[in-house]
């Protein structure tokens, strides 16, 4: 009898251990399953942020895009309003430099008219100095002569307004007299020379 025993506790044994095999597979199918199913929805999260986030990302840049042109906008308008602010200052007060620079020279005919000498001679010497400090003064302004002495005549700084005939072959083509002086400003012509050429 005590061997029946023995057997029915053996055999109740291997099916309590049978039971809880079973119950041990079942409880891990179940956390597979839901382990699986936490998974899916994860990846649903995932997805859905996933869609949300190129038409936030997007948003986001449309409105600094929107941000950056306002910016631009309002810079280029700030711009220009100077550029219109500069441009009229400089046609009213253009000349400054060289009413700056020309003054000196009105002292000195104020000087001049001032002094009631009568000798000739001082008053000549006087005229001179004044004469080269204002061609000194032009210059300084980048004011030049165009020469014409024995040049040969040039269209981009001579005006021909007489042309004298019978004057030999050396002389033909050549500035013969200068009737107007010319000047250059920055070797740029603003008065070309009148003069007489040799035919």
């Amino acid at each position: 009898m005590s061997k029946e025993k023995t057997i029915d506790i053996k055999d109740g044994n291997q099916e309590e251990a049978v039971e809880q095999e079973k119950e041990q597979e079942t409880t891990s199918e179940a956390t597979e399953t839901s382990e699986a199913g936490e998974d899916t929805n994860d990846e649903a999260s995932a997805k859905a942020q996933e869609e949300k986030d190129p038409l936030e990302a997007a948003h986001e840049q449309i409105e600094q895009l929107k941000d950056q042109l306002l910016r631009t906008i309002a810079e280029f308008d700030n711009y220009k309003k100077r550029t219109i602010k500069e441009k009229a200052e400089l046609i009213l007060n253009g000349s400054e430099k060289t009413v700056t620079a020309i003054l000196p020279v009105l002292d000195d005919f104020e000087r001049a008219m001032a002094d009631h000498t009568d000798d000739p001679t001082a008053i000549k010497e006087g005229m001179e100095l004044i004469f080269k400090k204002f061609v000194k003064t032009l210059e300084g302004l980048g004011v030049k002569k165009i020469e014409t002495d024995n040049q040969d005549f040039d269209v981009d700084y001579h005006e021909a307004i007489a042309m004298v005939p019978g004057m030999g072959d050396d002389k033909k083509g050549k500035v013969i007299d200068c009737v107007q002086t010319g000047y250059m400003l920055n070797d740029k012509v603003i008065r070309h020379a009148k003069v007489a050429v040799g035919q």
